[in-house]
């Protein structure tokens, strides 16, 4: 129920989609090249994976139109 709710959001909204999962890929790519990112690589590729978790529940809690 609640992956068909996601993708149904995020097939209607396309650049949502593309931005959260950009987010999430950024995260992803901080912490595979963390010696190369500076400062704190280690919260910064958590704090995009967690706000990229986050627009993924975001259609969970939205009214859809």
């Amino acid at each position: 129920m609640f992956v068909k709710k996601i993708n149904k959001y995020f097939s209607r909204h396309p650049i949502f989609n593309g931005f959260i999962h950009l987010l999430v890929g950024v995260g992803i790519g901080i912490l595979a090249t963390y010696p190369y990112i500076g400062e704190h690589p280690l919260r910064w590729g958590i704090g995009f994976i967690v706000i990229g978790l986050l627009g993924h529940v975001y259609p969970l809690i939205a009214r859809g139109k």
